[in-house]
This record gives C-alpha cells, structure tokens and sequence, in this order.
C-alpha cells in the first residue's frame, strides 16, 4: 500500500508538449528529467524506441550518467508499446489493471523514498492517438490523474501537434487533461488544475 504525503499529491504536476519535431519534444523531456535527476528524483521513461535512444543521448548532453543511473534505478525506460499491452483491455485501457500496473513502476522506482517525486514521460497516448484510438488516449490520461491520488509524481505527456489539424475541440480536451501546457511554440500555459477532470 502507498503511504504518500497528501500535501505532495495536491501539488501533481501533468503536463503535456505538443512538439512539431522530434528536436522540439527531446528538448523539452530533456530537461524535465535532468533536472529531476540532478536533484534526487529518480525518472521513468515510457517512449518508443527510437524516442527512448535520442533522450537517452539528450540526458547524456546534459552531464547525466545514463548507464550509471540505469543501474542504480534511477532511471527506468520502458517502451510504450509493451507497456500499453500490460494494461489495455478490449481496446481501452482498463483502470485496475493500469492502477496495478502504473503503481507498481512508480513503487518500484522510488524504492522507499516515498516522500521523493518520480519524474516521468510517457507517449503512451501519443501512440493510442496515432492509431486511432482517441477515446483510449483520453481515458488513459484520465488514469494517470487518477493514480495522482494515491501516488506521487510528475508526468509529461507528449503529443505530435500534428495529431490535432483542425481538431480544435480535441485539442482543448486533451489540454484540459493536463496543468501545463507546452505548446509547440515553446509557449507555457499553466491550466488552474481545478479544471483537470479526474474521474472517467
């Protein structure tokens, strides 16, 4: 059972980058994890793999030890495919499985240091997106709000901006899903987390 600091769980932090290029996203999830690193924070990366390769590099420009931090625990690659299997049901993702699933590497990664955030990205909805599956992405972005009652960590998502052409209205569903915004530009926007829906 997870015994997190309530006051930690209020200050869950998703955020989401909606990235034009693959430089543009690497960027971005470069530096949210580094910096995690550097300070404690162990980091889980869900992506596929060519994405995994370039932020593995990315870290590494940034002075962090990947090979060391791998070995350590402290930083966790899984690939977004495989771990989407783990939990999807009929084609959508199933919240006890995710729960069970999602917990137990968010466990497992903080070892103990439950009072220690995991900093995390994940495009498993980017490929959910890509496929089709619109509905399973919004719900597994439904999910992870959830598992940020019971657990404590920072995630962000990445998108293609692509996915969204003149889909404004599925653009601004997925936004409301997160507390900040990056936008392709660069551009922050930090959403009141009130508006974050986090039932299904």
């Amino acid at each position: 059972m997870n015994n997190t600091d309530p006051s930690r769980i209020h200050a869950h932090h998703h955020a989401v980058q909606f990235y034009g290029n693959d430089n543009e996203l690497l960027d971005t999830v470069g530096t949210f994890l580094s910096e995690g690193l550097v300070s404690g924070h162990p980091a889980v990366v869900i992506a596929t793999p060519p994405h995994r390769l370039a932020i593995e590099k990315a870290l590494e420009h940034r002075m962090i030890d990947v090979e060391r931090a791998r070995r350590l625990g402290d930083l966790v690659l899984l690939d977004a495919d495989d771990t989407l299997a783990t939990f999807m049901v009929d084609g959508v993702p199933s919240a006890a499985v995710f729960k069970k699933a999602m917990g137990d590497v968010i466990e497992q990664t903080l070892r103990g240091r439950e009072r220690t955030p995991v900093r995390a990205y994940g495009e498993m909805v980017d490929v959910l997106w890509k496929q089709g599956k619109t509905t399973a992405a919004v719900r597994l972005e439904v999910l992870w709000n959830d598992l940020a009652t019971t657990h404590v960590f920072s995630l962000l998502c990445g998108y293609a901006i692509g996915n969204f052409y003149k889909q404004t209205q599925k653009y601004e569903e997925v936004c409301n899903l997160h507390t900040h915004v990056h936008e392709s530009d660069r551009k922050v926007i930090p959403f009141d987390p009130e508006r974050v829906i986090k039932t299904a």
